[in-house]
């Protein structure tokens, strides 16, 4: 399991715990339908892993008992869990100015503008406005793209690449739309690359809409937590040793194949030096099977190595 299924199950589980003891007992077939579960066994595997899980002390009144017994869902001992959510200041601040930045944009809704009005009163009581978040001008295509998204309409961009300052046309499904440090993302699955890939909005340089609609993935409005790669994403094929596995944890891999002994690899990248220096600290570990322009990053390292300690 790789570090972003990790954290999208981890995610989950969290979710899930919550809504349960809010709601005691409730069917299996509900739990699936609610939290995205594939099948009865996936479901039983999370609530394994929360069984006997608990807060320290770690004594019979502390760990939670959580598994199916006939078509319900049992999670008991976990009361910790049902309080509510005690906020320190820096996380309460925190959670206000991104709610607030939120609020003022095109994405904001009445139910957040609520939510972030009762926080500020909550945070400071005796001020009408303390603070203020703005984010920069909204990009040209932005309210192209929303309704893109919201209608699942194909449109066709012309893109500048960051990495590479190269220009190409591509049709795209737009999916979801995100600011984050002050700049605008698009989720979108591009045909050009038959993947799903994300787009800087501002680096749109023009768009045109069309009257092709799409039929979006079943997880498309899911939040996901992790990387997802560029549109101009470098790729690369790694064979990963007995000593090596780790990295299929720590990066944005996906397993072609494991036949225990080596894992067969998908690297994805913003930076071919990624993961010629990873390959370089492997050594032995791990090898390139395929990847171009990580192989002339690679060559290109350990010459400039060689040369360092005067070896030819």
């Amino acid at each position: 399991m790789t570090a972003a299924s990790t954290q999208r199950r981890l995610a989950r589980i969290l979710a899930m715990v919550p809504w349960v003891l809010a709601h005691p007992y409730p069917m299996v077939s509900e739990v699936m339908e609610r939290f995205g579960y594939r099948s009865e066994a996936e479901l039983a595997k999370d609530l394994s892993l929360l069984f006997v899980c608990g807060v320290p002390g770690y004594g019979p009144g502390d760990l939670m008992v959580a598994f199916i017994d006939d078509d319900r869902v049992i999670l008991d001992m976990a009361d910790y869990f049902s309080r509510h959510l005690r906020l320190t200041p820096r996380e309460a601040l925190g959670l206000l100015s991104a709610g607030m930045a939120v609020a003022g944009t095109s994405l904001g809704s009445a139910a957040l503008t609520r939510a972030v009005e009762k926080l500020a009163r909550a945070v400071f009581p005796d001020a009408s406005q303390a603070i203020g978040v703005e984010l920069p001008t909204e990009p040209e295509h932005l309210d192209a793209l929303q309704r893109a998204a919201g209608e699942r309409l194909v449109v066709n961009i012309t893109y500048l690449s960051v990495g590479t300052n190269r220009t190409t046309s591509r049709a795209i499904e737009p999916l979801i739309l995100s600011a984050s440090m002050g700049r605008w993302y698009l989720s979108a699955r591009c045909r050009l690359a038959d993947d799903r890939r994300t787009f800087r909005v501002d680096r749109i340089r023009s768009l045109e809409e069309t009257t092709e609609t799409f039929v979006p993935p079943s997880d498309s409005d899911r939040p996901t937590i992790g990387f997802t790669p560029s549109a101009d994403a470098i790729y690369a094929e790694l064979a990963l040793g007995k000593g090596a596995r780790w990295v299929a944890e720590y990066y944005p891999v996906d397993v072609i194949r494991d036949r225990g002994s080596e894992m067969l690899v998908r690297f994805a990248m913003s930076d071919a030096r990624v993961a010629a220096r990873l390959l370089v600290r492997l050594g032995g570990k791990a090898r390139l099977v395929e990847g171009e322009e990580v192989e002339r990053e690679l060559n290109r390292l350990r010459r400039e190595i060689l040369a360092r300690y005067g070896e030819d």
